[in-house]
């Protein structure tokens, strides 16, 4: 295997590369920037609104030359005040040492050890990690899911755009649009109106807008107490839903064990998984039917691997939660992937956004994950902290 890539190779010397071999790379520092972007569809749900989308931009720099970039999505604004200098702390804290992923997690997340491995601890660490494996793939040469063991090629996406509440005809022509970006054969629609007449219309009418061949996946964004969510959830049980998500607090495992029991529809939670024990955990208890952990909560990469692993042996699909591009090298290599979830809200910072059509994600044909930053965008929404 070839590890001089063109790719890589014009990063850095050119001699020093060829010498080195990209056999071992050392940590240098890592940026990390605040950036904020305005949502071309708004979140409305019932537990919160957003118009404003926060990322954290980070590039992970080695003495060699060879940067690697993931980036964060904290939901508020106000989380990357916290989250920005516990990565530029990593930073100080790993300096000099070699970059292998899964040494770097654990480091990590023992440095934090006395706050916790949960929260913003485990956050921070995913964004390290992310990064770390794409420096390591890209000095590699290798598209991250070929490092992994995998193949370049697409993944099955539903489109999770929009479709948040509003009125059933709103809704209902917005679902077309969506269906309509990347030829989707999936489209997730949110729910939790102050009736439950009101969620039915709306699902009514976008089964009508999008026909009966589509998959059509529901979330209820944790708005209900489980008294409401059982009325609500037997309501729809026969709508011929793909799945029902975290209708209730995420984490009411009992609560979900029950909803899980008596529905027919499966049951999806995860996102809110922080790491591969809580994924363990909601299985033991037969809190679910379906997974979905999210990448800056389950802990990047390595934490996907290890939750994954333990997905497949209980024989559970496991669907991604935001990080479309990481996500779609992952799936590549999960015994049990299911759905991959679109969402383009990172794509005006990115260079290259990944490519969509027919419901599939394509991979490109590049070393590592394959994000490049757009500097004049990201200039032009750099918040100030």
């Amino acid at each position: 295997m070839s590890l001089q890539h063109p790719a890589v190779l014009k990063s850095c010397d050119e001699e020093e590369a060829h010498s080195m071999g990209f056999t071992s790379l050392t940590f240098k520092s890592i940026r990390a920037r605040p950036v904020v972007l305005k949502l071309k569809r708004p979140v409305v749900a019932r537990i919160a609104t957003i118009t404003d989308w926060p990322l954290i931009l980070i590039d992970l720099y080695t003495e060699e030359g060879v940067v690697g970039r993931s980036y964060l999505e904290p939901y508020t604004a106000k989380t990357m005040r916290y989250l920005i200098p516990a990565l530029h702390d990593f930073g100080e804290m790993l300096k000099g040492r070699k970059v292998t992923p899964i040494e770097l997690y654990d480091v990590a997340r023992k440095s934090l050890h006395f706050v916790g491995y949960q929260g913003l601890s485990m956050i921070a660490v995913s964004g390290l990690d992310m990064a770390a494996w794409d420096v390591l793939a890209k000095a590699a040469g290798l598209p991250l899911c070929v490092l992994l063991g995998g193949s370049v090629g697409p993944v099955k996406s539903y489109n999770s755009n929009g479709l948040w509440l509003q009125e059933p005809e709103v809704v209902a022509a917005e679902a077309i649009e969506l269906r309509d970006e990347g030829g989707f054969s999936g489209l997730k629609l949110r729910l939790g109106r102050d009736r439950v007449r009101e969620d039915m219309a709306t699902l009514e009418a976008v089964r009508r807008a999008v026909g009966e061949d589509m998959q059509v996946m529901v979330d209820f964004n944790q708005c209900l107490d489980l008294g409401d969510a059982l009325q609500r959830c037997h309501a729809i049980d026969d709508f011929g839903l793909a799945w029902i998500e975290e209708p209730i607090v995420y984490d009411n495992l009992d609560g979900y064990t029950q909803l899980a029991a008596e529905l027919k529809t499966p049951l999806q939670i995860g996102e809110n998984f922080y790491g591969p024990r809580d994924l363990h955990k909601a299985l033991q208890s037969k809190a679910c039917d379906l997974v979905m952990p999210d990448f800056m909560r389950i802990g990047g990469v390595t934490g996907w691997l290890r939750a994954a692993a333990i997905a497949g042996t209980a024989g559970v699909p496991i669907s991604t939660h935001l990080y479309p591009e990481v996500a779609a090298h992952v799936m590549r290599v999960t015994e049990t992937a299911h759905w991959l979830e679109w969402q383009d809200w990172a794509d005006p910072i990115l260079q290259k956004p990944y490519e969509i059509k027919d419901s599939l994600l394509h991979i490109p044909d590049v070393p590592g994950i394959g994000l490049e930053w757009n500097e004049d965008a990201v200039a032009a929404n750099q918040a100030d902290f």
